[in-house]
């Protein structure tokens, strides 16, 4: 019989993320599929009655949390500490968590903690044939695995983007505060603040609707034989404030900076698409001015409804790696479009 514990990190009001519940959806998912299964819910942060309050519905046989001060910060000795704490009483044998940076960078220590294994960016939970198992990406993202473990306890990462979230009703939860021993050596690291750029100059966000994709064409002469770079961050700029859109390059663009040559000033690597960058999940996806080669759109993926601008007909776009190209300037259909949007405000 399996006790599964989802663990949970709770924001600065107490609440559960969307990242946390797709992975409680996985969770509960996988506690249907298995025959007799026990389902645990885990909190650690400031506060734990709001997420359990927020997820009372989830069917989790008991909610066990770890809250307080010490925890209301991104700390590998308290977090680690209180993970621990929290999988023995709850007697886990699989623990589910979401693939976030705080729980990535203790999930490791965790399963060597209670003696488990762990593994990271599940894409894919399933009960099969009565066992549990899970489905990751290997080289590249070119390789799917699906892994199975007899050893536990069995600490799984799961990635962000590939289960909707959980959406149950509310209520109110009756919640087992679990002691952690927190001694003075383990708050060493200290918590100053956080940097965000102002919310103008932002150009990555997760939960998008819409993932812009600008390549190195931006940055080529145009018909005209002159390069037209102000204009083309003034149009990309212009279509992120309208729509909110999540922006995302190709390596050949973000590569420029390092060559020496002229670049779009809000363009960094953090922005790359592909298999030595990103693979986003958003809704819809449309890729300018970048020739969609291999590399690029197996970042891809994830991407529902994939449009492509290009002035070349036989680029990748056009092999059946998208579903609509437009073979036409993108200079000319981001200026038309903006005026569009411009209209709707």
């Amino acid at each position: 019989m399996e006790t599964i514990l989802f663990l949970a990190f709770t924001d600065d009001e107490g609440k559960l993320a969307k990242a946390q519940l797709e992975t409680l959806t996985a969770a509960r998912l996988l506690t249907d599929g298995l025959p007799d299964a026990v389902f645990c819910a885990g909190f650690i942060g400031g506060a734990a009655q709001p997420a359990a309050d927020q997820i009372a519905a989830c069917g989790a046989g008991r909610f066990l949390a770890a809250a307080g001060e010490d925890f209301s910060q991104p700390r590998y000795a308290t977090d680690a500490e209180a993970a621990e704490a929290l999988a023995r009483a709850a007697g886990a044998t699989i623990i589910l968590s979401a693939g976030v940076s705080r729980w990535s960078r203790i999930a490791g220590g965790v399963a060597h903690r209670i003696g488990g294994r762990a593994d990271t960016h599940a894409t894919m939970l399933r009960a099969a044939n009565g066992a549990p198992e899970i489905q990751r990406w290997y080289y590249r993202q070119r390789m799917i695995a699906t892994i199975q473990r007899k050893h536990r306890p069995w600490v799984i990462s799961v990635d962000p983007g590939c289960f909707e979230p959980w959406t149950g009703q509310t209520g109110t939860a009756s919640i087992k505060n679990v002691a952690v021993a927190v001694g003075d050596g383990d708050k060493r690291t200290r918590f100053e603040s956080f940097k965000a750029p102002a919310a103008n100059q932002q150009t990555i966000r997760p939960d998008a609707e819409l993932l812009l994709v600008a390549g190195a064409g931006w940055t080529k002469k145009q018909r005209d034989g002159q390069i037209h770079v102000p204009d083309a961050e003034k149009l990309i700029l212009g279509f992120l404030d309208k729509t909110q859109a999540s922006l995302g390059g190709s390596k050949s663009l973000v590569d420029q900076s390092g060559d020496g040559n002229t670049v779009l000033s809000f363009m960094t690597h953090l922005n790359q698409i592909g298999q030595t960058g990103a693979t986003p999940r958003h809704p819809k996806g449309l890729a300018t001015c970048c020739h969609g080669e291999e590399p690029h759109v197996v970042g891809w993926r994830f991407v529902t409804q994939r449009r492509a601008v290009n002035l070349d007909p036989n680029c990748g776009w056009a092999h059946g790696k998208a579903d609509v190209l437009y073979v036409t300037d993108a200079f000319e259909v981001m200026t038309k479009v903006n005026e569009l949007l411009q209209k709707q405000t």
